[in-house]
């Protein structure tokens, strides 16, 4: 499991703004709650990039996992919500959210890669503070045009994380 979570950090840190991974064996990581800060200096950055992010899996369906990642922009000027989805979700339908049983819609998915597919919103101020005030969120991809499979995130930690995410 632990290779898994490496390979899944590995993917998301390379789709990031900035590109590509550092010299470093394994990113540097910080522990809040249910997320973790994770830290890796690209090749060519002065400085490390970072990422506030959780693994999970379907309760039901173990085989069905996301890795959702928040992050700011290298010019800090904006927020990113970005979700890896494993290949096979139906992309039409997008990736739905419910914090503390709100329907807060959809999202598109904007590419696929050889990892899975990728949602991705900018985290606009009234979605962030329902993320740092909720306690559990919902991702819901789909397996086919009527099965939605919901995906448990516990949000404990957010709030701290994110505050500390450069």
């Amino acid at each position: 499991m632990r290779t898994i979570t490496y390979l899944l950090i590995a993917g998301l840190l390379t789709l990031m703004p900035f590109s590509a991974l550092g010299q470093t064996a394994t990113p540097k990581a910080q522990k809040y709650g249910a997320w973790s800060i994770i830290c890796d200096t690209p090749p060519g950055a002065a400085s490390d990039q970072c990422a506030l992010m959780q693994n999970v899996v379907a309760d039901d369906r173990p085989e069905v996992g996301l890795s959702v990642v928040v992050l700011k922009t290298a010019d800090n000027k904006a927020r990113i919500l970005r979700v890896l989805a494993p290949l096979g979700v139906i992309l039409p339908n997008g990736l739905g959210l419910n914090i503390d049983g709100k329907d807060l819609g959809r999202a598109s998915f904007v590419r696929c890669v050889a990892d899975g597919c990728y949602a991705e919103v900018i985290l606009k101020d009234d979605l962030l503070t329902t993320m740092q005030t909720g306690t559990n969120a919902t991702f819901i991809i789909f397996a086919s045009p009527e099965e939605g499979i919901g995906i448990p995130v516990d949000l404990s930690g957010f709030k701290d994380g994110f505050s500390k995410l450069p």
